[in-house]
């Protein structure tokens, strides 16, 4: 396997040590294939080189209910001190998963300081990350939903959409329709600009005063 081009995509991966390097797999993933069901046995760890992988439950009606989306890098930590899984994993798009053998993946962490310290710093990120959805899905706007998403997740507050509108929306706790239209209007008051996949927020000083319309008052979908 050659690791330079996965480094690449994940930067994550240069600590990766030899002996477990040596142990993973590389797996081709199509759109609807299983990573794991509820209750499977943990046996791996998994980390999204490309493409998008959900976890996801119903609940007692049916309804799926949409735990994590992972474009990129690791997707359920937590199974590393289970021993069975508690959601389901899907592939939502074409991709590339790495399979880290689990106890392969605990004995390097014990062994290796640096690749320790460095899974430690991922697991923080990843901790800030979900307590800034938790945040922005407190909000009732769609507009300030989309303007908290752009200031936390972006640089300089800009930021590169690397999924569909249509999945940013439902990250959002919106419906596309929300999203495009809530967009729209931002753009028009002056308050973001769009080019392409990237969104920008205005400069304060450009910034004219934002009008709710009245389809603009609450999301649309209860979070």
């Amino acid at each position: 396997m050659d690791w330079q081009p996965l480094i690449e995509s994940q930067p994550f991966l240069d600590y990766v040590p030899n002996e477990l390097r040596q142990v993973t797999q590389y797996k081709n993933m199509a759109v609807g294939d299983s990573i794991f069901r509820i209750g499977d046995s943990v046996r791996n760890l998994f980390c999204v080189v490309k493409g998008e992988v959900q976890l996801i439950r119903h609940d007692k009606r049916g309804t799926k209910i949409i735990l994590q989306r992972s474009r990129g890098g690791f997707f359920a930590e937590a199974s590393l001190g289970s021993t069975a899984y508690h959601c389901d994993a899907l592939a939502v798009e074409t991709g590339i998963l790495l399979c880290f053998p689990l106890a392969a993946f605990r004995t390097a962490l014990d062994r290796n300081s640096p690749f320790r310290n460095v899974w430690i710093d991922q697991l923080a990120r990843e901790v800030r990350k979900l307590r800034a959805q938790c945040e922005r899905l407190s909000l009732n706007g769609a507009a300030e939903r989309i303007i908290h998403y752009i200031e936390s997740e972006g640089i300089n507050d800009t930021v590169t959409l690397r999924q569909p509108r249509k999945s940013w929306a439902s990250e959002l706790g919106l419906s596309h329709e929300s999203l495009y239209r809530t967009l729209k209007q931002l753009s028009n008051q002056g308050m973001l600009h769009t080019n392409g996949n990237k969104i920008s927020l205005a400069p304060k000083e450009d910034e004219v005063p934002y009008r709710i319309s009245s389809n603009d008052q609450t999301c649309d979908k209860p979070v």
